[in-house]
This record gives structure tokens, sequence and C-alpha cells, in this order.
């Protein structure tokens, strides 16, 4: 057996070896001992079960504040295009959701404000004929 031969196994161990050891380091430093802390995110990058509170909590802004613009300033950072979008697509899951009464026509009566509308809301709609 040459030389060579019995080195290639002792440097795949160690490569081997290395690359564990450094893994094993890399995700202990980056999950336990210096874990990626988010601050000041932009809304449009939450999860969904936050971005769903933020909705909300521009409605119940809106609702006690009538603030329209302030609240499509804020709904903008989530849908710069149509703003009024993520208030309707939340109301409609709540509806199908079975959730608070209050709660859906509170996201209805912003999203009438901005001037958009879903045939599942009508139900919620207060003005209806």
């Amino acid at each position: 057996m040459s030389k060579r031969a019995r080195l290639l196994p002792k440097w795949v161990t160690r490569a081997a070896a290395g690359i564990a050891a450094g893994l094993t380091l890399g995700f202990a430093v980056g999950w336990w001992f210096w874990p990626v802390q988010y601050t000041n995110t932009a809304p449009d990058v939450l999860r969904q079960d936050y971005h769903d509170d933020y909705v909300a909590m521009v409605a119940a802004a809106y609702e006690v504040e009538q603030d329209l613009e302030q609240a499509r300033e804020w709904l903008k950072l989530l849908d710069p295009e149509e703003p009024s979008t993520p208030v309707i697509e939340l109301a409609e899951r709540l509806v199908e959701a079975g959730g608070s009464a209050e709660d859906v026509t509170r996201l209805v009566r912003l999203a009438q404000a901005l001037g958009a509308n879903s045939p599942t809301l009508i139900p919620y709609v207060e003005d209806r004929p």
C-alpha cells in the first residue's frame, strides 16, 4: 500500500471531523449564544399572525381616531398598491373561521372608508338597504 493511499483516509477523517465541529460550533453560536433579534422590522415581513394583529390594530386605531389618512399610510406598509387588501383578506378569514363579529365589523368599517368591499362582508355592513 502506498504512502499516499494511507494518508488519504486520515485526511478525509480529519476534514469530516473539522466540518462537523465547525457546523456544531456555528449552530451553537447562532442559536444559543448570539441568536438574531429583529427590531424595528417592517410590517410586511411579519409572520402571518403578527401581520393579522397589525391590521386589526390599524382598524382599532381608525375606529378611535377616525384618521383615514393615517390608517391608509399604516396599511401601505403592507400593500403599497392596494392598502385595503389586507383588511378585506383578514375580515374574510375571520368570517370563515367564525371570529368575533365586533372585529369583523371594525375591519369592514375600515375597508368601506378605504373604498373597498367584498360580497362575503355584506352582512356586516351597517348602512345596507
